[in-house]
């Protein structure tokens, strides 16, 4: 070999052995750039950066639901199960959590709590808030309307209570009740009372006391109802109705009593017995024909009468002079022999009525003498 050659090859094993510097100088540059890398990862990583779910940002993010484990199918199942589809007219359960100037806010389980204005809270009048209501009191509410433009939904107590108050009036009627309630106003018509909450009117014709109208505010009356109806929102009572009633406990057919002319109509004159009206028809004042009750009769005249039918239904009270006659005509000829007589010609009156009733006759239909 010659020494050119072998020259050659020391130079070659001696490059072989040598350490191979480009190798480890790459080597040194990965790995300082991985921990530069991980140096910058870990100071980029701040929690404050990753959006939160109230960040609308992140909602216009796509995801795969795909690789969520369930379909997005199963995802709107899910969902529907928690879908609280509130509608006007609806009654919930919720749970009052603040009471505020102008109403409270309640809580049903909606995106946004509920607000309830001051005029809704009842029925009755009310000065503040916390005395029908207390923070935490779970209780029904009704849905007035649609959800605003903020997504809040606006409840009523005071259209529960009116529903429950129109059907325990109707109740009431059925059963024909007799109730007591304050007079809280008078107009020209009649006066004003609340039952049940409800604003109910009586008639001036239907008010039975000496008192003057305006004099009975503040005063309970026992009434009896006329009309109920909701849709029109027309709820009228009797309190003569209720005094007849009353009075008609204690009164019987064939009774004789003492009344006072009231008032008096072509037809007939109303006579005041002790409290309630009954009708004396003109055709009941005697057995002569009259052309008119004043002809015969005056306003405050004392008199005495014959009760010959009670309705407790209509609260009317049927009276009549024309049996109490010991002669027909008496009435227009001599009412005082009339006045004196009663009780006898009454209790002839009344065996008659057994007479018949005993012969099976009908003695309502035999009552005209």
């Amino acid at each position: 070999m010659s020494e050119t050659s072998q020259d050659s090859f020391q130079k070659l094993d001696l490059e072989e052995n040598k350490p191979n510097e480009t190798v480890v100088s790459n080597q040194d540059q990965i790995t300082s750039e991985r921990e530069e890398e991980t140096d910058l990862n870990e100071e980029s990583f701040i929690p404050e950066d990753i959006p939160t779910a109230d960040d609308p940002t992140s909602r216009a993010k796509k995801y795969d639901f795909d690789g969520a484990g369930f379909s997005l199918e199963e995802f709107d199942s899910l969902l529907s199960k928690y879908d609280y589809n509130f509608k006007p007219g609806d009654i919930v359960n919720g749970t009052v959590f603040a009471l505020e100037t102008k109403g409270a806010m309640i809580d049903i389980g909606a995106k946004t709590a509920a607000f309830m204005p001051m005029q809704e809270v009842s029925i009755n009048r009310v000065e503040a808030l916390h005395d029908v209501l207390q923070p935490s009191e779970i209780r029904q509410f009704f849905i007035m309307s649609e959800e605003n433009e903020d997504g809040q939904l606006s409840l009523s107590i005071r259209r529960i209570e009116y529903q429950r108050a129109w059907e325990r009036v109707r109740q009431l009627q059925k059963e024909d009740a007799t109730i007591y309630s304050e007079v809280f106003a008078t107009n020209r018509g009649g006066a004003l009372v609340r039952v049940e909450g409800l604003r109910g009117f009586i008639p001036g014709s239907h008010i039975s006391t000496r008192k003057p109208k305006e004099e009975l505010v503040a005063d309970f009356l026992p009434l009896k109802f006329l009309e109920v109806d909701e849709e029109r929102n027309r709820l009228v009572l009797s309190h003569r109705r209720a005094l007849v009633e009353r009075k008609m406990n204690r009164l019987e057919v064939g009774e004789v009593v003492v009344g006072a002319v009231r008032g008096i109509k072509p037809y007939g004159a109303f006579i005041d017995i002790g409290g309630v009206s009954g009708l004396l028809h003109i055709s009941e004042i005697s057995h002569e024909h009259i052309e008119t009750p004043h002809s015969v009769l005056n306003v405050n005249d004392q008199m005495k009468v014959m009760i010959i039918d009670l309705d407790a239904e209509r609260g009317r009270i049927s009276l009549s002079t024309k049996a109490l006659e010991p002669e027909p005509g008496d009435m227009l000829s001599d009412p005082q022999k009339v006045f004196d007589k009663a009780e006898e010609m009454a209790a002839k009156y009344k065996e008659m009525l057994l007479e018949q009733a005993e012969e099976g006759e009908n003695p309502i239909a035999s009552m005209e003498i």
